[in-house]
């Protein structure tokens, strides 16, 4: 009866003691994950812009919307404007202290500018996508053609 139990005692040690030796096997190659390091993107021009479609292009405010943040604006809104009719882009300074406008107004190479003072205004500045957006985000393509 004694020797029964001993040997189920040492079957139990050896089970324990190899899922031990195999636990230890199997995490010793790991290495704690740690969590990816959070990259803040830092606008190089001050100020926030919002971006409508004015000219009844699909998609012509969200491509306008990237490569004013690719040129380091803050554009913090897009939306399709209810009249689409522009055929040029224009800016329209909310804030004409706006030290960006001049670097705005050079990136979308226009000279399209208004000043519409409004106290409750959220931006700096509203950029209305007219039919030459493609002209100006895209300059390459309109020389190849």
């Amino acid at each position: 009866m004694f020797h029964n139990y001993s040997k189920a005692l040492h079957l139990n040690f050896a089970v324990g003691v190899s899922s031990a030796v195999f636990a230890v096997f199997l995490f010793a190659g790991c290495e704690e994950e740690k969590p990816a390091p959070v990259v803040r993107e830092v606008r190089s021009i001050k100020g926030e812009v919002e971006v409508l479609n004015s000219c009844s292009m699909k998609g012509a405010a969200t491509k306008m919307r990237t490569f004013l943040r690719d040129n380091g604006f803050d554009v913090v809104h897009i939306e399709n404007e209810r009249l689409q009719n522009y055929d040029e882009t224009v800016i329209v300074l909310r804030n004409p202290e706006w030290e960006g406008a001049q670097a705005l107004a050079a990136t979308l190479k226009t000279k399209n500018i208004l000043v519409l003072l409004n106290k409750n205004a959220t931006v700096d500045a509203v950029v209305h996508t007219g039919r030459d957006f493609q002209q100006i985000i895209e300059p390459d393509q309109r020389e190849k053609k």
